[in-house]
């Protein structure tokens, strides 16, 4: 039977309609289906612009791993992030985090057989680690030994691979010499005081309180000065004899570079690695420098390669992680909190409270969270 142009028109407008309303419902299907796990938001500024949400799950690409996350723990970077000051890496997730402690849930497609899924491991990210899931490169992930909980495997990641770097990839760290250790209540600091006394160094620490002065002391520091009560530079001569130190790791920058020249040896190593002092230098600190033969080296981790972080990783497990085993090592763990009080752990942090790590617990099902502190 002949159909008017009328007829015709109204079929197809009914058709179009139909599949236009079959893409929408598997659009939204796909929504609807689309995996999504919690995590720290923020919004530049204040620690009370972080918020647990809602986001995608990660990507997994063909070489990482996607790791269950059961603890993380701050750092420095994660409180310059969340102040805009310090933007992750490109192509690096946005989520705060630089280190995480969990259970391998699944391995990309072109990953190796150092892994499998159910492994405890702990990782270091650029950036991610306040999820419930990370992926990482499965080079960057590190086995967590039998002996150790993901409370303590968290605090490891991003201040002891520093505190490594800075010790003996930069630093060149040589048994006898002595070391000057600014913030030595801090993860790294805690951390490196005791790798530098592992490689045989004498180690001299500054510290702002009375507590992170005697925690470094019990870590295996020679001598700790309080910078509050007065110079730092006099005490290190006095404490070697006028000879002053032979490495110098400074996370302070400006405030501190003149008692940083008058307290280094001839042709001593001054690694900069932050600037809580300050960027911007005045005076004569060049003529210092080439006076006193320094030389002076910045160095970041975060930033580095994939390469350089697999080797440093690599040399990590192989020279240090047995440490942690038989207890010659020890991660700090200052404070332990919930997920949902990452805005006082930043807090905590900014206000410099904290001697040691603030790890902050993702899966309280799985990890205890039933103390404060961590006796050494």
């Amino acid at each position: 039977m002949q159909r008017s142009f009328a007829e015709i028109c109204l079929f197809l407008l009914l058709l179009s309609h139909s599949i236009y309303s079959i893409k929408m419902t598997s659009s939204s299907d796909e929504v609807k289906s689309e995996k999504r796990m919690r995590a720290a938001q923020y919004e530049a500024g204040d620690p009370e612009n972080i918020t647990i949400g809602s986001v995608p799950f990660p990507e997994v690409q063909s070489e990482h791993l996607l790791i269950k996350v059961y603890a993380t723990a701050v750092n420095r970077a994660d409180l310059l992030q969340r102040k805009g000051l310090y933007p992750p890496p490109q192509g690096e997730s946005d989520i705060l985090g630089l280190e995480a402690a969990g259970v391998v849930e699944k391995l990309g497609e072109s990953c190796g057989e150092k892994w499998k899924e159910g492994d405890r491991v702990m990782v270091l990210l650029g950036g991610g680690g306040y999820a419930e899931f990370v992926t990482v490169h499965e080079n960057h992930a590190m086995l967590i030994p039998d002996e150790m909980d993901f409370v303590h495997a968290a605090a490891i990641p991003e201040v002891w691979l520093t505190a490594y770097q800075l010790l003996h990839t930069v630093g060149a760290v040589k048994a006898g010499e002595t070391i000057l250790i600014h913030a030595g209540g801090s993860g790294v600091g805690t951390a490196a005081v005791q790798l530098a006394k592992l490689a045989g160094a004498t180690v001299i620490i500054t510290a702002g309180t009375a507590e992170k002065i005697q925690k470094a002391i019990d870590l295996g520091a020679s001598h700790a000065i309080n910078y509050k009560e007065g110079g730092f530079d006099e005490k290190v001569l006095q404490a070697t004899s006028g000879k002053g130190v032979d490495l110098i790791l400074d996370c302070i920058g400006a405030s501190f570079w003149q008692q940083n020249i008058k307290a280094l040896a001839i042709e001593g190593r001054w690694i900069l690695y932050g600037l809580m002092g300050g960027p911007t230098v005045e005076g004569d600190l060049l003529a210092q420098l080439l006076k006193k033969r320094v030389r002076l080296e910045g160095t970041t981790l975060r930033s580095r390669t994939t390469q350089y972080k697999a080797l440093l990783v690599q040399q990590f497990v192989d020279n240090v992680l047995p440490h942690f085993i038989t207890g010659k090592l020890k991660p700090v763990v200052d404070t332990v909190l919930p997920f949902g009080k990452v805005v006082e752990a930043h807090k905590m942090m900014e206000e410099n409270r904290n001697s040691g790590k603030i790890v902050i617990v993702v899966k309280p099902d799985v990890v205890q969270c039933n103390y404060k502190t961590d006796e050494l």
